[in-house]
């Protein structure tokens, strides 16, 4: 009878598991840390000249949304650069990419005083690593290096197992376009919360189709991110996705640049030009902003739409053209049409599948993740050893309500790196970005939690009153969402859609 440890015990009973990716990779570093007794343990995936944690325990939850370039982190580049285990002595002068990140140390940024790691290959190809650190001078030793030597098969298996799911997965669901390493393109999009995640499958499902995507949103939240996303899960992505600024494009130019001119269209004119459309052909159109563009060169994009017919400017015959368009507006379009500023056959062909991309307050912990990615390009970009966020930073993140969402958060990072900078002693200390430097402006102290909902003991209203007005305010926003739309707001509501009409009209929304 052969005797497993607890570690070999616990991957063995995971692997006969179905389990999604994050879950397994997750319990597989949190059994790695049992297993070595460490401070943290990091499960990182190779990605073109970087690498990006996709597991990883004992660090600051921001830590995952950080990407680790070889170039600028030679300890990790020498783990990859062989096939045993490293390990690097305490006093090694090598910069330690997650010095000031462990959570053993929350109230004040340390140093990691032993570090080991070992590279992993998924059949025969370089996929990644492993590293385990530790806040503790000698945790590790010559017999650590074997122990993790003789667990490296279990994780990649692991790992093998993960990979293969994930393609039963995409095949089922449907095509979907990979790197060269098979791993899914989807590593721009950081966060693991559930609405992100709910929006990635249901973006999954339409990205195989050629049906026009409506993406809406606030400012900020990305909107340009998720088309990219879309065309790289079509089956158009090894064709060109081409940008389009609506809100950019001068009312008299903006035919020539969607659909072309010939020579001599119009002054200036010196040569035939083609346009975006034709640029686009075979693959996407990307229309950003497109509540900004003309009434006068609706109708024409309207034309295109319908029958993928365009007409270069001064041309006297029409042009054929294979291309999917995704449009993308912060404004309400719906209201744009009442309002006789946007065409109604327009608006109704450009929402085929009106996506709606959620804003940051409703990612929870993403606005963490996606912390850490800015801290990391920061902490590159002004050549810091660390910069991290304190705890009370951490909670005003959590707490703010982001009205300009990701391209806010970017720029509180980027001006708090530089308060940092600005009083910093060295480029080499281990640097904590306080709350105070975030420059927030929080509606509550804290030290308090942010109310969820509305306060029941503050309603002066009977239980179901109140239940009916909290019911009647879900119903108009998920119903503002998605346009007017019954059936896309009972899928956000997760209610049968004739119970969600039932429900509206007792409470006399209809």
């Amino acid at each position: 009878m052969v005797n497993l440890t607890p570690l070999q015990t616990a991957l063995l009973a995971d692997l006969t598991s179905e389990l999604p990716t994050p879950i397994r990779l997750q319990r597989l570093v949190v059994s790695l840390r049992e297993e070595f007794s460490c401070s943290a343990v990091v499960l990182l995936r190779l990605d073109g000249d970087s690498l990006r944690a996709q597991a990883a325990v004992g660090l600051a939850h921001e830590a995952l949304g950080r990407s680790f370039v070889l170039a600028r982190h030679p300890r990790l580049a020498q783990i990859l650069a062989q096939r045993e285990p490293l390990q690097f002595a305490a006093d090694s002068d090598l910069p330690d990419p997650y010095d000031g990140l462990l959570q053993d140390s929350p109230d004040e940024p340390l140093p990691v005083h032993d570090c080991m790691g070992m590279s992993l290959y998924l059949d025969g190809r370089l996929w990644g690593a492993v590293t385990l650190d530790a806040l503790d001078r000698g945790r590790f030793d010559r017999a650590t290096t074997q122990r993790l030597q003789r667990c490296v098969l279990l994780i990649e298996t692991a790992l093998r197992v993960s990979r293969l799911e994930g393609e039963v997965r995409s095949l089922r669901l449907a095509r979907r376009e990979t790197t060269e390493s098979g791993q899914e393109t989807d590593s721009a999009i950081l966060g693991e919360s559930p609405v992100l995640r709910e929006l990635l499958d249901e973006l999954n499902v339409v990205a195989d189709s050629d049906l026009p995507v409506l993406l809406q949103g606030e400012t900020g939240v990305g909107k340009e991110l998720f088309a990219r996303w879309l065309h790289a899960h079509s089956p158009r992505a090894r064709k060109p996705l081409v940008y389009v600024n609506c809100a950019a494009l001068p009312e008299t130019l903006a035919e020539s640049e969607l659909f072309g001119h010939v020579k001599g269209a119009f002054s200036g004119a010196a040569q035939d030009r083609p346009g975006r459309f034709e640029a686009a052909n075979g693959g996407t159109l990307f229309l950003d902003e497109i509540g900004e563009l003309p009434l006068s060169i609706q109708a024409k994009l309207l034309r295109a739409l319908q029958g993928g017919e365009i007409q270069r400017l001064g041309a006297d015959q029409p042009r054929h053209v294979d291309v999917r368009v995704i449009a993308a507006t912060n404004r309400r379009l719906w209201e744009e049409v009442r309002e006789g500023r946007f065409r109604a056959d327009l608006y109704h062909r450009l929402s085929v599948y009106p996506v709606h991309i959620p804003p940051l307050r409703e990612r929870g912990r993403d606005v963490l993740v996606l912390a850490g990615h800015f801290l990391e390009l920061n902490r590159a970009r002004l050549g810091l050893r660390c910069l991290r966020l304190s705890p009370d930073a951490e909670r005003a993140l959590l707490a703010y309500a982001w009205p300009g969402n990701v391209r806010e958060l970017e720029h509180v990072i980027s001006r708090a790196a530089l308060k940092v900078l600005s009083q910093a002693e060295s480029r080499t200390e281990l640097l904590s970005i306080e709350a105070a430097w975030l420059g927030l402006d929080l509606p509550h102290p804290l030290t308090q939690q942010a109310p969820v909902g509305p306060d029941p003991l503050a309603v002066p209203l009977p239980m179901q009153d109140a239940m009916d007005r909290y019911q009647r305010e879900l119903i108009q926003a998920a119903l503002d969402r998605h346009d007017g739309k019954w059936a896309a707001a009972a899928r956000a509501l997760v209610i049968d859609p004739s119970n969600l009409r039932k429900l509206a009209r007792r409470l006399s929304l209809i």
